[in-house]
């Protein structure tokens, strides 16, 4: 075993040796079909679909995860490290990967940052633009709730939206392109945010892979290529075996740090069972094949 696997091993006993309080598979309500949510000081209305959930080979995507608003309310706060650092600002451009039909992290960061690019299978797409369009007062605050309901039966594209965005992104099927910034003059992301994706063995190396090819268009972007991309997974930790098999196929690509508790609001840390970690993509020579 060599050293890197060790630490791999070691991140993953330090995690699950505490107390990890059972949430079950972590849905808010995996029953209703629309939910009312306070995050970041706004009242959020969400659909969702326990249809498609409940469908034969259904996807989790159909539902929000708990881990989910607590997350958004964590990335929105001014005291947040990325914040604080730098590495998230007013100019920034954000792509989230797997967002599933909430949109709900990007319907609450999109306001604060230049733009915010949603991605998951073409599936999620209807009600994710639903969602975009219920809660588009809280994205654009000049657009009143009142405004918003009389054009609710005009397309999406009609609203003025542009700082956020759905595009349909297969991990397994599709190539990762600067044409997903949406636009001719930003050819990168500063943030990747893969928000509790990590419950299936067979998708850890395409979301993986995908991460690292998102945050790769960074390299050949004259305009950021001084700014390393920087990726950002948060996870309920479930299946240790999951979670080391994903820490072992992200520490190839990436340089990996675990965001400490302190730094995290009291409901994202490790002993009510969640965990984020940030990645810097490594150079190709230090890449483990």
């Amino acid at each position: 075993m060599d050293f890197r696997s060790l630490l791999d091993r070691l991140e993953t006993f330090l995690l699950y040796s505490q107390d990890i309080p059972s949430q079950n598979l972590g849905f808010v309500d995996p029953q209703a079909t629309t939910l009312d949510l306070n995050v970041a000081g706004k009242d959020y209305v969400i659909y969702q679909s326990p249809t498609i959930l409940n469908r034969p080979g259904s996807t989790t995507g159909a539902v929000i995860w708990k881990i989910t608003p607590v997350v958004a309310d964590w990335l929105a706060a001014s005291e947040n490290p990325l914040w604080t650092s730098g590495i998230l600002s007013s100019s920034s451009d954000v792509l989230e990967l797997g967002c599933g039909i909430s949109g709900l992290v990007g319907l609450v960061l999109a306001p604060l940052v230049a733009r915010y690019t949603l991605t998951d299978q073409s599936y999620v797409a209807r009600l994710v633009e639903k969602n975009i369009d219920e809660n588009s007062h809280l994205i654009n605050p000049k657009q009143t709730k009142a405004t918003s309901q009389k054009r609710k039966a005009k397309p999406s594209a009609a609203y003025p939206k542009a700082e956020l965005r759905f595009v349909p992104l297969d991990w397994e099927l599709d190539e990762v392109t600067p044409s997903l910034t949406g636009s001719d003059k930003v050819k990168s992301f500063d943030l990747v945010v893969a928000c509790d994706c990590i419950y299936n063995d067979t998708l850890i190396q395409p979301l993986v892979q995908t991460c690292a090819d998102v945050c790769r268009l960074r390299i050949s972007d004259e305009n950021g290529a001084d700014r390393p991309a920087v990726c950002l997974v948060a996870q309920q930790l479930r299946d240790p075996e999951i979670f080391e098999s994903w820490i072992k196929e992200f520490n190839k690509y990436f340089r990996t740090w675990r965001i400490p508790d302190n730094a995290l609001s009291e409901g994202l840390r490790s002993n009510p069972g969640f965990v984020v970690h940030l990645g810097i993509l490594r150079d190709a020579a230090e890449t483990r094949n």
